[in-house]
């Protein structure tokens, strides 16, 4: 989505497209969105060549960071089935979540809230609510502080 201006890409997205936007959002440009079930809270940051796959359910809360070049994936195919059969998975990511640089959210997973996925993390599983994960797979490597009060701020006029 090459589209410069945030509010008319905001508007694209919402009323072409009907994805549920809310407040203070940042869908930068150069995100490839395939599907529209997708809900994104208020002051949520979608930073460049992020791909968002809403072909089936992908619900991203408030507060949430999801940093350059991250893959979120809502269907797979089966490998063992000879006819190569689509496995349907909607994912969560909850409020105050961060998913670095190039890390890849799976079909089907959960982030849990306040959870951190590093960069280039590949995440199969739930990750539990305020937990940091690592690596390919992802597993948690340690806990985040649990009080948590920021509000996601990023709107560039160009971005």
């Amino acid at each position: 989505m090459n589209i410069p201006f945030c509010f008319i890409r905001h508007w694209y997205l919402k009323n072409i497209l009907g994805i549920k936007i809310g407040k203070d959002t940042h869908i930068a440009m150069k995100c490839y969105i395939k599907g529209n079930n997708i809900e994104i809270g208020n002051n949520t940051v979608v930073n460049r060549f992020t791909f968002l796959d809403g072909r089936v359910s992908l619900k991203i809360g408030n507060n949430v960071n999801i940093s350059n070049y991250s893959y979120i994936q809502t269907l797979t195919h089966d490998p063992q089935d000879p006819k190569f059969k689509c496995l349907l998975g909607p994912v969560v990511i909850e409020d105050h979540v961060w998913i670095g640089a190039k890390a890849t959210i799976l079909t089907g997973v959960r982030l849990g809230e306040g959870s951190i996925i590093g960069a280039g993390a590949v995440v199969t599983k739930d990750i539990p609510p305020y937990s940091i994960a690592v690596g390919v797979p992802a597993k948690v490597i340690k806990q985040r502080n649990k009080n948590l009060t920021y509000k996601t701020e990023y709107s560039p006029l160009f971005g």
